[in-house]
């Protein structure tokens, strides 16, 4: 079962949940930017949270569809078509073999999860199948996708296979090479995506050594996300943050993870992404709750973001909430492709 590519859009890369347990070799766990679209995109075809997904960003590659196959496309709504007519979202669509799944313009958010039933058969390197772009390894190749590239897909679940082969019947019927599910994942299930988001951030190990009125504009005025800013970090701009008098800018290197906040010699923060570094040097105002890092990875370049403080005991019940959540989620969603394939 192959997808040839067409066209590879702008940054289109193989992932999954990361590389974990590797830092003290310098190797970061990277990954999915947008755990919880990657997720859910998976839960939709019947593929365990940790099969490798294809993340685009901006601009979408162009599929040729080579296999009647079950795909769900999360995330980032990048005007998803097949033979003109739109892919939605956040839902099990069954594609026939000839299908084209092309991509347009950018309506929202950044970053868009094309999972497959059955994953993206890639090599495991490391325990992951996800692209390090850093140094080469993983994925497809080690590398973004680029024309002529074809992507295979694993073996999918029982479940899957009965939903595909029913839901190619119906497309077969109305003469046409896609059938969408007419169920979805509500908008009321996803993270607070939002043009300009509020995201929680817990005190940074060096919080104390900014002065008051950096701390205090830190968190209460909008800062924009830089054109300058990647996979790795997102550069901000807005308040200038300064420490106070006598402390050291430069500091031992110490570990550091997703969605911490760097504060560089020019004082506008840093927040490292999943490609980050595994240690830096840089003072560390403050660190993302976990929870937000989805609705991160979905402002573009020029989003207006706002910082609000919260305690780690919030963060870890926060996260907690939305794990127990997810699992409900994840058994309706597994129930309801069940009862599909049941059907057929």
């Amino acid at each position: 079962m192959s997808i040839e590519v067409i066209r590879p859009g702008l940054l289109s890369t193989v992932q999954d949940e990361g590389r974990m347990g590797f830092r003290r070799y310098g190797i970061h766990p990277g990954g999915v930017m947008d755990t919880f679209a990657a997720r859910a995109a998976n839960a939709l075809v019947g593929n365990s949270r940790d099969a490798a997904v294809l993340e685009m960003t901006m601009t979408g590659p162009e599929l040729r569809f080579h296999d009647n196959l079950l795909i769900s496309l999360c995330g980032a709504d990048l005007t998803a078509t097949v033979d003109g007519l739109p892919v939605p979202l956040w839902r099990p669509v069954a594609l026939l073999a000839g299908s084209v799944l092309r991509f347009g313009r950018c309506r929202s958010g950044l970053r868009s999860y094309l999972a497959i039933a059955g994953g993206i058969a890639v090599p495991e390197i490391m325990g992951s199948r996800s692209t390090d772009l850093k140094t080469g390894f993983g994925g497809f190749e080690g590398r973004a996708l680029k024309g002529g590239d074809r992507l295979f897909a694993g073996e999918a679940s029982r479940e899957a296979q009965a939903a595909l082969h029913g839901w190619s019947v119906e497309a077969e019927k109305s003469n046409r090479r896609m059938h969408a599910s007419a169920w979805y994942l509500s908008s009321r299930e996803w993270p607070a995506y939002h043009a300009e988001p509020v995201i929680r951030v817990m005190p940074g190990k060096d919080r104390a050594a900014f002065n008051e009125d950096s701390l205090e504009r830190f968190h209460k005025e909008r800062y924009v996300i830089s054109p300058q800013s990647d996979r790795m970090g997102y550069r901000l701009e807005g308040a200038k943050l300064k420490l106070e008098l006598g402390q050291p800018m430069d500091r031992l290197s110490e570990a550091v993870t997703y969605g911490t906040v760097q504060v560089p010699a020019d004082g506008q923060p840093i927040i490292l992404m999943a490609d980050h570094q595994t240690i830096g040097g840089y003072p560390v105002i403050a660190q993302v709750a976990r929870v937000d890092l989805p609705i991160l990875a979905q402002a573009r370049p020029g989003t207006r973001v706002a910082f609000e403080r919260i305690t780690y005991e919030e963060a870890q019940q926060l996260f907690i909430e939305q794990e127990l959540e997810w699992r409900l989620t994840d058994q309706l969603i597994r129930r309801r492709l069940a009862e599909m394939g049941d059907h057929q």
